[in-house]
């Protein structure tokens, strides 16, 4: 096995997901219900192909990875039309809780300082028997 070290400044994914996590007020899935009811947006990350293995949760929007921050930028084109403030509350979610972090931090990036994740993703939200479909 060849070891390469990285280059200088390098990260690993352990440290970046870390950093992420330290902008987040994560929600755990009972907060993130709650959430909901009061008005935030549950945004669904999970490819096609994931989200028919192991199901949905209702009500949530659909925006995969690679289109989220285009779609929920204020200043994008390709913006949706409710994405047009800043103080938007959104809870991204994936699988397990990992992407939806990097992805929140992605947006707190863009501005959206609202925006978090389901901690735990959708397998917490399913263990916790809430509703799926």
């Amino acid at each position: 096995m060849v070891t390469i070290a990285p280059p200088a400044g390098a990260r690993s994914i352990a440290e970046i997901l870390d950093e992420a996590r330290t902008r987040l007020d994560r929600l755990g899935p009972r907060e993130t219900e709650a959430a909901i009811r009061a008005g935030a947006i549950l945004i669904d990350i999970r490819p096609a192909a994931q989200r028919a293995e192991h199901g949905e949760i209702p009500g949530a929007l659909i925006i995969e990875r690679n289109v989220l921050e285009w779609r929920l930028d204020p200043r994008s084109d390709a913006r949706l039309p409710f994405a047009d403030s800043y103080d938007l509350a959104v809870i991204i979610t994936c699988q397990e809780g990992y992407t939806s972090s990097l992805a929140a931090a992605a947006l707190q990036d863009l501005g959206l300082r609202r925006a978090t994740d389901l901690d735990g993703g959708f397998k917490a939200w399913k263990e916790a028997g809430l509703p799926t479909t």
